[in-house]
């Protein structure tokens, strides 16, 4: 029986993150938890692929909050990373870079990679990965000038969100909706019931 409470007061979980997206997401399968923000630096390693570094920082996030929580209740770290090229696109950094992103997605198909993890202790790690591809019809420069205005851009990977404004452009998606919106439910169902945490 899942618990119908997404918030602290029916806590079978912690979620590493400070994402209102993500709490949101959790809260839709109907999982208690509370929100421990992981204290990690996220940034690729020279020579590391966009795979094993969504999956590093999303185990990075759950170990650094389980070890400081002394492992009370399994916690989630979860990471997404927008890819074009072989290249990451993390979050921009002020209004000229979340141009440049949305300039070179324009009119393009790009890969959305979206980790998971569970760690319940240091022996028990459960880990899942959803790849998902994203097309975007062109981007006019008035509208991508109306869109960072929102400010909806400049939290997120890829400087978009597909729950907000961009949905508009968005021509096609292939793969978890809820990946790219930062977590994929069925693959987060998937090891919260490894965990114990759904049943």
């Amino acid at each position: 029986m899942m618990h119908k409470m997404g918030d602290a007061r029916e806590a079978r979980l912690v979620l590493a993150s400070a994402s209102p997206r993500r709490r949101e997401l959790l809260r839709q399968i109907g999982v208690g938890f509370r929100v421990v923000v992981a204290d990690i630096e996220e940034k690729p390693l020279p020579e590391e692929s966009p795979r094993d570094f969504v999956l590093r920082m999303a185990r990075e996030k759950a170990v650094e909050v389980m070890r400081r929580e002394s492992g009370y209740v399994p916690v989630l770290g979860s990471d997404t990373a927008v890819i074009l090229d072989s290249r990451i696109l993390g979050k921009p950094e002020n209004r000229l870079e979340a141009i440049e992103m949305l300039n070179s997605l324009s009119g393009k198909t790009h890969e959305v990679y979206s980790a998971v993890v569970v760690a319940v202790s240091e022996a028990e790690i459960h880990e899942a990965l959803s790849i998902s591809r994203v097309t975007f019809s062109e981007l006019e420069p008035a509208w991508i000038e109306s869109y960072i205005d929102t400010g909806d851009p400049m939290d997120k990977a890829g400087a978009y969100g597909v729950q907000g404004k961009a949905a508009e452009k968005i021509s096609r998606i292939e793969g978890s909706f809820y990946g790219v919106m930062g977590l994929p439910l069925y693959e987060t169902a998937q090891l919260l019931r490894r965990a114990q945490v759904l049943f």
